[in-house]
Order: C-alpha cells, then sequence, then structure tokens
C-alpha cells in the first residue's frame, strides 16, 4: 500500500458539514489500490462508549489519487474519528492524527472536529446552479439609444481598437429582452458600467455613477427591473483591486502629494506621482491609468463595501462579479459577503480568479469563481487536440477535488470571455470542435457560461479583437449554432440531473470521454466523440431516449454508436 498517498485533514474540503445534521467527510488514497475504506466515529466527549462505522464511497478517481468519502451523524454534533484502510492484498492500516499506524488506534489521537456549528455552514445559490450565464460587453452588444452615444462613436462593426467605442449601451440590452429569453439564458454579467473614460470602464472615475454613454441609476434599475419580470437575473462587475488614474482619491494625490489625505488609499513609492512612469503599484506592470488600491486601509475598505451593498440595494442587481479577486486579501473579501449577504442573502458572489481559488471558495467568501482551468482543459483537448481523453477527465476529476460539492454545482465554466480569444477562433473556425466543448459545459458539473455572440458563431483573437460588435443580422448569423445552445439550454433546464448529479467516470481513451450524472430519480449517460471518424461505444445499458436527437437509441451488441465528433446525452 502506499502509504503516502494517505491524506485527510480537519478543514475544507475534507471535512465540512453538509447541513445542521450530517457532516462530510473526504479521504484520499493511492489510485485504485483499496479495496475498503471506513470511518470510525463517535461524540468526541464519549470516551466509554464504542465507536461507529460506516462505509466510505469512491467519489472521484484522478490519475494518481482516489477519494472516498462518507456522510456521518452524531447528535450532539461533535465529532472524534479515524480511518481503516484495506488494500486488495489484504494490508489493513488505520489512520488518524498521527498519520497512517498499523493497529487500531487509541481514542486519544483520533481526528476531532470540534462542532458542527450553524455559522460554519455554507449556504449554497442554488437558484444560480441552475442558471445559465450570458456575458455582454455593453459598449459592444446593443446601441439602443444614439442620443448618449460618445464623441467619436465609430459604426457598428467596425474594427475595434484599444479605445475605440461603438455605442452599446443599456438600452440596448433592455431591448434584446426576447433575444435572452428565446435564447433560454437566466443570468446576465455585464463588464462594467460604471463612470469611466476606457471602453472596457474597468478604470472606474466614479463607483456610484453610471457612464452616461450607458444609462442611468434610472435605467440600470430598469434593465434590471425588466430582467427579473422575464426571470432572468443581473450581476455587475466590481473593479475593486484599482481605480481610475482620475478617482477622486488619486487625483487628490497627483494634486497634493504628500499632503494629501488619501495617500495611504494606495500603494506610492515616491512623489510627485509620474503617470508616464508609474512610481505606484498598479493593476498588471504597465496600466498607469489603473493605480492599485489599498484595501487594507480601512477608510479604502469601508469606501468600497458601502459602494457593493449601494448597488445591491439601489439597482436589486442579484450579485457582482469581482475583478482581479485574487490580487486583494481575504480578509477584504470576508467583511465584503457578511455586507452583501445581509443586504441580500441570495446574491451570488464571483470571483475573477484564472487558476484554481481554493482559498476563495471555503464558503467564507465567494460563490463561485470562472472556471478558467475548465476552459484551458477544453482548449487543450477540443481546439489545440494535444491531450487525451484520460487526461480530461484527469484534471476535471483534480480541479473538482478542490471544492465542497456546493462550490463545483456552482463553478462558471466558460470557454472564453473578453479577456480571451473566441474559442471558436482557437478552433480555427472548425463549429464541431466548438460544438463538442459547450456539450461538455452543458453536461458537466457546474454553470453553462456564453459570452455574446459565441452562441452565433463570432470570431475574434486576443483583447481588443475579441471585443467586437454583436452581429445583429440574420444573413450574418449562424443559425444552427444558436440553435444549437437554445437546445442545450433547454435540455439543462429539464433534467436536473445535469445540475445536481453526481459525475461518474465512464470511459476516457480513443479521445472519447464518456460519463454519468445521477440522482436517485434520474439517470443520465453523456459520450463525447472527438475524433473525426465514427466509433463504438460499449455501454452497460439495453435501452435509452437521445435527449438532443430526440429519439430512442440503438444498442447492439452492448455498443452505441458515435458519429464523427458528436456528442449524446443518453436518459436511461
Amino acid at each position: 500500500m502506499n502509504k503516502h498517498a494517505i491524506h485527510h485533514i480537519t478543514d475544507v474540503p475534507y471535512v465540512y458539514g453538509k447541513n445542521t445534521e450530517i457532516l462530510i467527510v473526504k479521504l484520499r488514497a493511492a489510485s485504485k489500490e483499496i479495496k475498503n475504506c471506513r470511518i470510525y466515529y463517535k461524540d468526541r466527549y464519549d470516551f466509554n462508549g464504542e465507536f461507529k462505522v460506516n462505509e466510505m464511497y469512491k467519489v472521484l478517481e484522478t490519475e494518481l489519487f482516489d477519494f472516498y468519502e462518507a456522510e456521518i451523524f452524531i447528535e450532539e454534533k461533535r465529532y472524534r474519528y479515524f480511518f481503516e484502510v484495506e488494500d486488495f492484498n489484504g494490508e489493513v492500516i488505520y489512520y488518524n492524527e498521527r498519520g497512517v499506524i498499523e493497529k487500531k488506534p487509541s481514542e486519544d489521537n483520533a481526528f476531532i472536529y470540534p462542532y458542527l456549528a450553524i455559522g460554519d455552514l455554507y449556504e449554497e445559490v442554488k437558484w444560480a446552479q441552475e442558471g445559465i450565464v450570458y456575458q455582454i460587453f455593453p459598449d459592444r452588444f446593443n446601441n439602443g439609444d444614439t442620443s448618449n452615444d460618445p464623441e467619436g462613436v465609430k459604426p457598428w462593426g467596425d474594427k475595434v481598437t484599444i479605445d475605440n467605442m461603438f455605442g452599446g449601451d443599456l438600452q440596448g440590452i433592455i431591448d434584446k429582452l426576447d433575444y435572452f429569453k428565446d435564447l433560454g439564458v437566466t443570468m446576465i454579467y455585464m463588464t462594467p458600467i460604471f463612470l469611466s473614460q476606457s471602453n472596457h470602464k474597468y478604470n472606474t472615475r466614479d463607483y456610484y455613477k453610471i457612464d452616461p454613454c450607458f444609462g442611468d441609476a434610472g435605467k440600470a434599475r430598469e434593465l434590471v427591473n425588466k430582467c427579473h419580470a422575464a426571470g432572468i437575473k443581473v450581476i455587475f462587475d466590481a473593479v475593486f483591486n484599482h481605480s481610475g488614474h482620475d478617482f477622486f482619491a488619486f487625483k487628490d494625490v497627483m494634486e497634493k502629494g504628500q499632503k494629501s489625505k488619501y495617500k495611504s488609499w494606495y500603494f506610492i513609492n515616491d512623489y510627485p506621482i509620474n503617470t508616464e512612469n508609474p512610481n505606484y503599484i498598479t493593476f498588471s506592470n504597465y496600466e498607469s491609468t489603473m493605480p492599485k488600491l489599498n484595501t487594507s486601509n480601512p477608510e479604502v475598505k469601508n469606501y468600497l463595501l458601502e459602494v457593493g451593498e449601494f448597488w445591491i440595494k439601489e439597482a436589486q442587481i442579484d450579485g457582482w462579479r469581482l475583478d482581479v479577486s485574487d490580487e486583494i486579501d481575504h480578509s477584504f473579501w470576508r467583511a465584503f459577503r457578511e455586507r452583501i449577504k445581509k443586504a441580500n442573502e441570495e446574491a451570488f458572489i464571483i470571483g475573477e480568479i484564472m487558476h484554481e481559488g481554493a482559498s476563495f471558495l471555503r464558503g467564507d467568501q465567494m460563490d463561485s469563481i470562472m472556471n478558467y482551468p475548465f476552459r484551458q482543459m477544453c482548449l487543450d483537448f477540443f481546439a489545440r487536440r494535444c491531450i487525451s481523453a484520460s487526461e480530461l477527465n484527469h484534471i476535471l476529476e483534480t480541479n473538482r477535488s478542490l471544492y465542497t460539492h456546493s462550490i463545483n454545482k456552482q463553478m462558471l465554466n466558460l470557454i472564453d470571455s473578453h479577456d480571451t480569444p473566441r474559442f471558436l477562433t482557437e478552433c480555427e473556425g472548425d463549429v464541431k470542435r466548438m460544438k463538442l466543448a459547450v456539450a461538455l459545459q452543458y453536461t458537466y458539473i457546474g454553470i453553462p457560461y456564453i459570452y455574446y455572440g459565441d452562441e452565433i458563431g463570432m470570431e475574434g483573437g486576443a483583447d481588443p479583437d475579441s471585443r467586437r460588435c454583436m452581429v445583429w443580422e440574420d444573413e450574418n448569423q449562424n443559425k444552427e449554432l444558436f440553435n444549437f445552445y437554445k437546445k442545450l439550454n433547454y435540455i439543462r433546464k429539464n433534467n436536473k440531473a445535469l445540475v445536481h448529479g453526481n459525475y461518474k467516470n465512464m470511459f476516457k481513451k480513443d479521445n472519447i470521454l464518456a460519463f454519468k450524472r445521477e440522482t436517485k430519480l434520474e439517470n443520465l449517460y453523456i459520450a463525447i466523440n472527438n475524433n473525426y471518424e465514427e466509433k463504438n461505444l460499449k455501454v452497460d445499458f439495453s435501452e435509452g431516449f437521445d435527449l438532443y436527437e430526440e429519439k430512442e437509441i440503438e444498442i447492439k451488441n452492448n455498443e452505441i454508436k458515435l458519429e464523427p465528433m458528436s456528442f449524446r446525452i443518453i436518459k436511461m
């Protein structure tokens, strides 16, 4: 037995409360080595009674590790526990706070989960789990009110540059509510709409003012109200890592230097301020117009928390997407969560984190992140075609092992965004490759995420090319692709196993990924053939209904046929 692989800690995601009654406990072991895994547990203050014993079941399988899990219940909510692990050779070991031991341990060294406290329970955002996100870059989506067009606005559809503007606005989004309903999206996330000199608005001048080129606070409220009436939630974008260089506090520092009462709002190296060769910390290494805010400063912290709370109440928005959130301290985000959830307990808090974000997703800060690791694995498997199905499954399982079940169901599974090249462009224009990635988005655990225009076949390279104007002419839209998205939205909404079901890999060879999504009421089998040739796949069922093709499937010799570059969503 590979004892080095045995691992458990008394912290998320290895132990946490499912609710006020149930504790979820996880143990890691070497891949394909363990025959039986059990947990021994009892009340931490029961020194004389016998331990209860529960079987642990495999819930994750990576190339290196298997993860076992059990749900345990003690009425007093205080836990003392250890593990028994048996391999296929009959070797039995025990695992407690001292590590791996050969004999059944004494109670003194058991793991302790002191108390299943209500305040430590994570409240999942159930409405978000069942959602479909649509991201909008407001200046490029739709121009609904030409009277607020900025000076020098370019004709719709012209070539984009770093600094040109096209007149998209909030009215333009309102005008397309029927489009959203027809497509089937349930959540709109807009990049920043607050006053700023740029087209992207990530260098905020005034956090309390909607940029006039988009509308005003009244128009923002109208947008939210009409979206809510249509069953669509609205997420705003908060840029709290940095402000614009024309934000009142930084302007004061530029004018008054060391005498400014706002100098500690930023990280200034020396004076006077030099915006040509910044002598202050900025977003990235070169964005002089984006000086980094000192969120450890109580005044800065309180100012930004009030901004977050203000728009939750003022416009009745349903949550925030948090820009560059991994560069802001955890204590700020804990305070932010407390303030926002107090204003709206069902608000959805999403971090922009382009890597794994476990330290931000422990239940005390964010509800979700933009799942860029999902994008990267889709790029490698479907677009670049440089990893195998086995490697893809390994990455999926490894990524999922980092988080609790609730958080995994809330991850925003994107394949592109305003900060990346379009996925179709990454696929060299091959729509078949993109459709397979989208099929995985809609059938894997997490929330499907559409970047505006993907659904009608828009392309674009790196920023700013990925921020082209939305194509609205019917003859220039890929209607077949639009209907593809529309159908997947319908399937996901009407098959809750795609939202709440467990994931179990069934096949991961020959560029074919197959898995099950299962609940007590539903059992779905998904097969994705990432080959330009027809393939046959062995299955463990004798009949089923293809939800996408809307017909009974044909099974011969326990095999189903997979057309080239195709997928199946089979209800059994």
